[in-house]
Formats: C-alpha cells, structure tokens, sequence
C-alpha cells in the first residue's frame, strides 16, 4: 500500500511539473538570441519587414532577434525549417501567403504541414496590389483595360513567379472577368516589374513596395487597387470593386509562426512585443513608407485569416490547375 501511494504521489509530482513547465520557461523567456527566419534573399520586401521588426522587438525582448535568410523553393525550405526546430520560442518564420495559404494545393507533397506543424504569433503587415499597365496601353481605369484585354485575348502578363500572389490574383481576375491571358512568370518582383516597363510584357499585379517608385514617377500607370478600400499614399488610385469589379481583394500578406508546440504564454510574449512595435509612430511611418498595410493580430485572428485564405486561394489553383511539382 506505501509502494502505492509513493507512485501515486510520484506520478502527481510528475503531472504538476509538466503543467507549471511552460509557465516558468515563459517566465524566464527569453534568455538568449532568437533566429528570426526569412525565407527570401536579403534586400527584399519580407526581408526588410522581418529585420524592422526584429530590431524594434528585440529592445522589447531584451534580446537580440537575428535574421537568417534561407530562400528557396517557394519559402518551403525556410518553412520546412522552422517546422522541425525546437518548439522553445527560440526560432520563428516569416510566414506568407505562400507558405500558409498557397503551398499547399500547389505541391502534392509538403515535407511539413503548413497546418500542423506551424503555430501563429500573428499578422504582420499586408501588400496590396495594383493592377498596372505600360504605358503604351490605351487604357487608364478597369473599363478601358477589359475593353483592351477583350481585344487581345492571350494577352501576356508578368509575375515574380508561379504560385505568387500576384499570379494567383491575375488568375483570379481572370475567373472574374472571363478574358484570358498568357502567364510570364519572373524569378522575383524586380525583373518582372523592369519588364513590364520596358514593354516587353503590358501588364502585371505589382504590390505597393515594389511598384511604389515606378507608379508614382509615371513608369507604370495604376488601372485600379485589388483592395477593398483606397490605399494611403496610392489614394488617387480607385479600387477595382469600385470600378465594377465586386468582391475582387488580393494582397501579399505575411505574419509570424513558430514550430507548433511552442508553449502559448511564449507565443504570446511574441505578440505582445509585435503588438506593442506596431504601434509606434516611427514603426507606422517606416511601414507605410514602404507602401505597407499594418494588420497586427493576435493569434487566433491570424488563423481565422489563414483559413478564409486558403478557402479563397485553393479554389482559384484548383480551377486554373495550377501546380508546381
């Protein structure tokens, strides 16, 4: 009976301990640098959203978030990852539409789960797109464009690459609208964008960073924003629902996950310190600077998103039969 009762008071001890683990890691979380995730080369969008925030967050932290870069595959190498590291808080990823919405209907066969095996701190900032045109096309808002795409069906459009949001609205505008084009995917934003500048290619989606400069200086001419509403400092550039085109919303957005398990209290010291970044003036004007919606989150409202996402974006791949295997 004493032998009994030693297990038992044993085997309580043992439940106790793991109950009060993660509340005591979190207590003393953090202790040391964290590996901030791009799954993009240095210089780009995500990767100049990610070292922002890293260093505006590590002061808050009081501790260093160090970015490491690791591209490729359509960010399911830095996804990949992430997914298999120690689920400790000490690893996060900057996460996209790709990764968490797209990925999974494009590829057959993931080497990690995008749902499974990746918990959300939360959203981060979103890019809209423009549809945009070279100049030479006689168009300037979406009635004159249909009318021109309607008259040169097979049209080519341009994309940093397949399985990209900015291909993935095209598509979606073309489901919408029923005209159709010939996709040119890039190896990234910047030769995609040259191009349609020089006119070897009319037309494309370009998000507000990238397209930001040529936009405004009259390289390219805005047709219409696949948003909602009006985007600050593009304010003179109509929505395409506006124009006629209902319900039509794309954007480029990204977020913060850690591999999943990772202790909630420490997920939430994460958003907390997000949080609180975000809403600096100096963060604000940076981010919008830089043609960037700030959409912070908490953790349950970034996977509602990604859900509604994945709705959304796995029915267009499915109807384009679009694939990337």
């Amino acid at each position: 009976m004493q032998r009994w009762t030693r297990r038992l008071a044993l085997a309580s001890a043992t439940v106790l301990l793991a109950l009060a683990t993660p509340a005591v890691f979190g207590q003393n979380y953090p202790s040391k640098p964290i590996e901030w995730v791009v799954p993009y080369p240095a210089g780009g969008g995500t990767d100049v959203v990610a070292r922002t925030l890293a260093e505006a967050m590590g002061k808050v932290l009081k501790q260093p978030m160090v970015v490491s870069n690791k591209p490729g595959a359509a960010t399911n190498i830095g996804a990949d990852y992430t997914a298999r590291a120690k689920p400790d808080g000490y690893t996060l990823l900057s996460a996209d539409t790709g990764t968490l919405a797209a990925n999974p209907y494009l590829y057959s066969k993931l080497s990690y789960d995008a749902q499974k095996d990746l918990a959300s701190v939360g959203l981060t900032v979103r890019f809209p797109l423009i549809l945009v045109v070279h100049p030479d096309v006689p168009a300037r808002n979406w009635q004159e464009f249909l009318k021109w795409a309607q008259a040169h069906q097979g049209a080519d459009y341009a994309s940093p690459g397949a399985g990209s949001p900015h291909h993935l609205a095209s598509e979606l505008l073309r489901e919408k609208s029923g005209l159709t084009f010939t996709h040119i995917p890039y190896r990234g934003a910047a030769p995609a964008v040259q191009d349609v500048i020089s006119g070897q290619v009319p037309f494309m989606f370009v998000d507000t960073a990238a397209g930001q400069q040529f936009i405004h200086s009259g390289r390219l001419r805005a047709i219409g924003v696949a948003s909602a509403s009006r985007v600050k400092n593009f304010d003179n550039i109509a929505t395409l629902q506006e124009q006629g085109l209902d319900g039509f919303e794309a954007y480029a957005w990204q977020g913060i996950v850690v591999p999943a398990n990772t202790p909630a209290d420490i997920a939430m010291q994460l958003n907390r310190a997000m949080a609180a970044v975000m809403q600096t003036p100096e963060l604000q004007e940076k981010l919008s600077s830089l043609g960037l919606e700030s959409t912070p989150s908490t953790p349950a409202e970034m996977d509602a998103y990604i859900q509604a996402e994945r709705i959304k974006w796995s029915a267009v791949i499915k109807a384009a039969n679009i694939t990337l295997d």
